[in-house]
């Protein structure tokens, strides 16, 4: 009976505890130095937990610990690490006495991985990164578990030298184990300000995992990096720090893709990639640009990040028989490109892009903190309307393009880029239009008004022949001496500069109208204005005026300027106004009926000079050409001295 009533004892106070630490919990030392113990043994890294460390029976068997961070201790602040608010794990009773225990669920709260980047590769190669156990014994002996949930996680991703920190913030991911090793994950980020969502699914082998191949599916939709989602499939496999993807295929929208990975995360990332597709579409910021038919906005000044080039070494293939960059088109496409020490050279060669081909290179360093550019590329035949509609809004020029491209600069914003570009441009256009503007009425407009833009229509175009000019560069000015453009009706020669930086036009152009059917195959020379032309400001809406000071300069060379003017421009006494107006859309306005068309001819352009040189002391300029005659006798009238002289001069050259 004594036995019997101490163990009846015994039992009643066993199940006393056990109902206590049923509510309560067991602080547990014990079993975080044997976590400690058995993490270093199997991966080098050293297990800390600052806070509470609780074992619960309620409502079922459970372990929280609080406070954990996992790290080298080896690279202690410079190396990668993994803090974790509270980590809590769910077991299965039964599981324990077996020997195999059976995680139900594991939840993960506030987990942030803190990664190095690296900007050289190193042979001495972490042991924790890809340390491999010898046998499968202790993946045997590793807990099995059912479910993972990650809750407000985060990467961060740093270089303390260069004073570099991104995250990729708000990670919730829930994982789920099928008890034959199908494996789904699903879960939502933010990098930066783009939201990305992603499914996984993934079978994996049993233990061990190294060197086996595991068939992976992939789901990412990243808006504002990719324009459409992302599908793909692969056979993954890790060989120590070798990340191996292989048979990958999927599609980027409605575009498929083939080909092969790999990434060697030994210290500094690897990355070597052969990708075909069928159409890319690339998504970019359009900061800067302007729809067609508006002005640009000036370039910008925001800052270009291109520090992450660092961080990572590649070797690149990409072709693809269509690719969509921003509003670029290119069809087909093959570009090889490297990446090392954070210089990127790539290469195109065959680039088709609107009807036409393009070859050449292309280099960013961005190893120091301006990064430098080069470009050198060769087009020929490229259509030049879609070309600079797509690439920089503008679609004032149609017709096929051929050019030469020698570009260099640096800087780390587009207006820093911008002003200090030098090298070479040569460029011809041929078989084509000016959209949107008449050149020989925008001439016959200049003798009497100041332009200001570039008077467009929807209906107006001028036909071109051939639009040439070579352009040295040197901080951003473009001077060209050597403008020459030939038209049926129209030829414009030109010297010049065009600042690219702010965007505007300081040309000095010589325009002349060809009145003959024949065009530029006629025998004799075409006729010009007798002065050149200036043609300044903003280069969408610039002043085009006549230079008055070539009159001042040469009045004899510009009176006979201006005779031959009167004689070809005009014809004998006048009889070619109907004909200039009808090229021109004048409809015929100024012939005089009277027959002294010379003689009006002489005393309008007499008017005409004198508005110039008013010009020339800010005197406005009437807006027709033909001027208003006073009224007889008119005492509000002011007499105009120097008008008669001029008037006599010119009917005595044009009314012969």
């Amino acid at each position: 009976m004594r036995v019997l009533k101490f163990v009846g004892a015994a039992i009643a106070a066993v199940i006393a505890v056990f109902a206590l630490l049923l509510f309560v919990g067991i602080p547990s030392g014990l079993l975080t130095s044997t976590l400690q113990a058995r993490i270093e043994r199997q991966t080098n890294y050293r297990l800390t937990a600052n806070g509470t460390t609780r074992i619960g029976l309620w409502p079922n068997l459970n372990v929280t610990l609080n406070d954990i961070t996992l790290q080298d201790p080896k690279e202690h602040d410079s190396g990668s690490s993994l803090t974790i608010g509270s980590l809590r794990a769910a077991l299965m009773l039964s599981s324990l006495w077996s020997g195999h225990p059976r995680i139900t669920e594991l939840g993960i709260v506030r987990p942030v991985l803190h990664v190095p980047l690296l900007r050289e590769r190193t042979r001495a190669l972490n042991p924790s990164l890809g340390a491999t156990t010898a046998s499968g014994d202790d993946d045997a002996g590793m807990a099995a578990v059912d479910r993972v949930t990650i809750s407000g996680g985060s990467i961060v991703l740093f270089n303390t030298r260069d004073r570099v920190e991104n995250h990729i913030d708000g990670i919730d991911a829930d994982v789920a184990i099928g008890a034959d090793r199908d494996i789904k994950i699903t879960g939502r980020a933010h990098a930066a300000e783009h939201p990305l969502q992603f499914s996984i699914k993934a079978k994996a082998p049993v233990p061990p995992l190294g060197r086996q191949t595991i068939p992976v599916e992939l789901t990412l939709d990243a808006g504002g990096l990719l324009r459409a989602p992302l599908t793909a499939r692969a056979e993954v496999r890790l060989n120590g720090q070798l990340l191996m993807i292989n048979g990958l295929t999927g599609k980027l929208g409605d575009g498929a893709f083939n080909g092969w990975a790999s990434a060697d995360l030994a210290s500094k990332p690897l990355v070597k990639l052969d990708l075909d597709f069928q159409r890319l579409d690339i998504a970019t910021a359009k900061a800067g640009r302007a729809s067609p038919g508006t002005f640009l906005q000036p370039w910008s000044k925001a800052s270009i990040d291109l520090t992450g080039l660092n961080y990572v070494d590649a070797q690149a293939k990409i072709s693809a028989a269509e690719i969509d960059f921003g509003d670029a088109h290119l069809a087909p496409a093959a570009i090889d490109a490297a990446l090392a020490g954070g210089v990127l050279k790539a290469r195109f060669g065959n680039l088709g892009v609107y009807g036409g081909q393009a070859s050449g290179d292309l280099s960013v360093d961005a190893s120091t903190g301006s990064p430098d550019y080069a470009l050198r590329g060769d087009l020929t035949s490229v259509g030049a309307l879609p070309l600079l509609q797509g690439a920089a809004g503008f679609d004032k020029l149609d017709g096929k393009l051929q050019a030469k491209i020698a570009l260099r600069s640096s800087g780390a914003s587009q207006y820093a880029i911008m002003s200090n570009l030098n090298g070479t441009v040569f460029a011809v256009l041929q078989d084509g239009a000016i959209r949107g503007l008449n050149v020989a009425q925008m001439i016959r407009a200049l003798t009497s008004s100041t332009l200001s833009g570039w008077q467009e229509g929807g209906e107006r175009s001028t036909d071109l022949t051939q639009l040439s000019a070579s352009f040295r560069v040197e901080n951003g000015q473009a001077t060209t001496g050597d403008l020459n453009l030939v038209g049926p009706l129209v030829r414009v020669t030109g010297a010049g500069t065009v600042d690219l930086a702010a965007q505007s036009l300081a040309l000095r152009v010589e325009p002349k109208l060809v009145m003959t059917i024949e065009g530029q195959g006629r025998t004799s020379d075409p006729v010009g204005l007798g002065i050149p032309v200036v043609i300044s400001g903003p280069w969408g809406e610039p002043r085009i005026y006549p230079d008055v000071s070539g009159i001042l300069d040469h009045p004899d060379a510009a009176y006979a300027k201006l005779k031959e003017m009167g004689q070809g421009l005009f014809g004998t006494n006048g009889g070619g106004l109907g004909a200039l107006g009808g090229l021109i859309g004048d409809g015929g306005a100024g012939v005089d009926p009277s027959g002294n068309a010379g003689s009006r001819l002489g005393e309008t352009l007499g008017n005409l000079l004198q508005q110039g040189l008013g010009h020339a002391r800010n005197v406005p300029a009437p807006a027709t050409l033909q001027p208003s005659a006073p009224a007889a006798n008119d005492p509000t009238q002011p007499p105009a001295p120097e008008s008669q002289p001029m008037n006599d001069v010119l009917r005595q050259l044009f009314n012969r």
